[in-house]
């Protein structure tokens, strides 16, 4: 029987290895989504991530001989630890062939070099901050998948849960058809938040966000309408002043409802963007020679039909005072101009009622059950 090794990707090499492990998992599988391998390699550069200035990050792969059959991510986040009072080693990015002892390689030395750290747990899939992938999906393999969130086999929660992980929490993802009109009881409620309580949705350019001072409203909104939220720490100015020089510019700002109240104060926010799950295939994960064509055409030529629902964020003083329903009385219509026919959100936690009911008038679904495993070191 051929040893079963994990090394750190510390070199070019094993870096190498590391980004093409997918390749062989997913050849066979259309419903996978690559990430782009910059973005994979931005992860490990403190130049490009501000997460590392609190976070130990480590890359390993798994050789079957020399043959790369495996890879996953340490994390250990300081500020998140110290949050929540716990001392939790993440894995992220977690890939493995259909083999439990590459499997069990892989994920027991993230524990070795968890409990060096002084790590008194292991959590995950779940990286840096909220906005990474996280959750291993347990359900709906069927389904394409996405850019915000992970696909994998379905033995991958197999494994695990025969090596000792048990479900820590579940989130869900929400798909729905986008109706040709805003729903009776979203339009009533959207009335009544503007009259009422003196909101309105209003519309910014990216310069707005990037230099007019927007960029940092939104991020103050979502550090604090996220603080609650499983596993999350407060983003830094850094990060987010990285998130937004990466992401702002894909945006149609069209689709970024902001609310406001009478003040003038940023309490809510809808980041979506029109799927790029099929340019993503195209592209084979490399913006170069033709990735960069694929998505322009996606984002601005001829849409996938379908929109991915990024974030929603609302402050804590203002939910249940009509804010969501304005973001569907905005976006609706702006859907049906552009000739996108269906919605998914990000993963949602299964035990947040509040904000999976809110979509009850446009009769969801509830799919892509992905999961966070976790094990108590002995």
């Amino acid at each position: 029987m051929i040893e079963i090794t994990v090394a750190k990707a510390d070199t070019n090499e094993r870096l190498e290895d590391f980004l093409k492990i997918p390749d062989r998992i997913y050849r066979e599988i259309p419903q996978y989504v690559p990430d782009f391998e910059s973005d994979v390699r931005a992860l490990f550069d403190p130049k490009k991530n501000a997460g590392l200035e609190f976070s130990a990050v480590q890359p390993f792969v798994a050789y079957r001989g020399a043959e790369p059959v495996g890879r996953v991510v340490g994390v250990v986040n300081r500020k998140a630890n110290a949050t929540w009072g716990t001392s939790v080693v993440r894995f992220s990015m977690i890939e493995f062939i259909d083999d439990e002892a590459v499997a069990r390689a892989l994920l027991q030395t993230v524990e070795e070099w968890g409990r060096a750290l002084g790590m008194t747990a292991m959590q995950g899939p779940m990286g840096i901050t909220d906005f990474d992938k996280e959750g291993m999906l347990v359900e709906d393999f069927q389904l394409m998948g996405s850019m915000t969130a992970y696909y994998n086999p379905d033995y991958y929660p197999k494994h695990l849960e025969r090596l000792g992980f048990t479900k820590e929490v579940d989130w869900l993802q929400v798909r729905i058809n986008i109706p040709t009109e805003v729903p009776a009881k979203y339009a009533r409620v959207a009335d009544y938040a503007r009259t009422s309580v003196g909101l309105r949705v209003k519309k910014v350019s990216h310069r707005a966000v990037l230099r007019g001072g927007y960029g940092k409203k939104i991020f103050d909104l979502l550090n604090q309408s996220y603080a609650p939220i499983f596993g999350f720490s407060a983003l830094s100015d850094k990060q987010a002043r990285s998130f937004l020089l990466k992401y702002v510019p894909l945006l149609d700002m069209d689709l970024v409802p902001l609310v406001e109240n009478e003040q003038g104060e940023l309490v809510g926010i809808a980041v979506t963007l029109p799927s790029l799950a099929e340019a993503l295939q195209k592209s084979h994960g490399r913006l170069l020679p033709w990735g960069w064509f694929h998505l322009l055409r996606s984002m601005w030529l001829r849409n996938e039909g379908g929109v991915e629902m990024l974030l929603v964020a609302v402050r804590p003083d203002y939910q249940g005072l009509g804010v969501n329903a304005l973001f569907f009385d905005d976006l609706i219509p702006i859907y049906n101009r552009k000739g996108l026919q269906w919605a998914e959100t990000g993963p949602q936690l299964e035990d947040n009622v509040r904000e999976l009911t809110q979509w009850k008038p446009l009769k969801p679904a509830f799919v892509k059950r992905r999961r966070c495993f976790r094990k108590e070191f002995k």
